[in-house]
């Protein structure tokens, strides 16, 4: 006979999934960051994870539960009361800013609140970075973009190649194809750069009259 108590684990489980994969069509890039929230606790020995994993998922289904407020003003104010610290406050911050209805001023406060806090890994704080420079767009001087981008297209950074990405668009904004066309050239020659950004990039160098590189 099965466990009862095990079925409804199983099936929580299950419903928390489909909850999530339903958030992850809705909000895009940003639901990635949630599974970090429920997930989380896989560096620690095994006493921490569960601890570590049971608070996660409590903070992962606040913020889901705060997600299903009626409008985008209640949901900002519901997501924004879920307590969090740390890397969790920094979650809390991305998933307020990333609301498509919600308020784009409070969007840029929130993403600057995490981009400059210096204790944060940089898995945050150049997503926060990268965000905001999209979300920016041309409200932002040219000139503080491209210093926002330079400081997260290093090699060895979490975004290197979305935020090379922008660079090129900025590039093209600031009317200099060829410089662009450069940068959008070395992005398909980059292994580690999504299957997906190579072949953005390369439609982008057509589109710009690029051709194709020989060999």
């Amino acid at each position: 006979m099965s466990n009862p108590e095990s079925f409804i684990d199983e099936v929580t489980e299950e419903v928390r999934r489909e909850r999530l994969f339903g958030y992850f069509r809705r909000y895009g890039w940003i639901a990635l960051v949630i599974v970090v929230a429920i997930v989380g606790g896989a560096a620690f020995v095994e006493w921490q994870k569960a601890q570590h994993r049971a608070e996660s998922q409590a903070f992962g289904d606040a913020l889901l539960a705060a997600l299903e407020a009626p409008d985008a003003a209640a949901r900002r104010a519901a997501v924004e009361a879920v307590p969090a610290a740390g890397d969790r406050a920094a979650l809390r911050d991305l998933m307020a800013a990333s609301d498509p209805a919600g308020d784009r001023a409070a969007a840029m406060s929130a993403l600057e609140r995490v981009a400059s806090n210096a204790t944060l890994s940089p898995v945050y704080r150049d997503l926060a970075v990268l965000r905001r420079v999209i979300l920016g767009g041309a409200e932002l001087p040219v000139a503080d973009r491209r210093a926002a981008l330079d400081g997260i297209a290093a090699p060895g950074r979490p975004y290197r190649a979305l935020a090379l990405e922008q660079m090129a668009y900025l590039e093209i904004e600031a009317g200099e194809p060829a410089r662009a066309i450069e940068t959008l050239r070395s992005l398909t020659q980059d292994q580690e750069a999504p299957q997906g950004l190579r072949r953005r990039a390369e439609q982008m160098i057509t589109a710009l009259g690029g051709g194709t590189q020989a060999g």
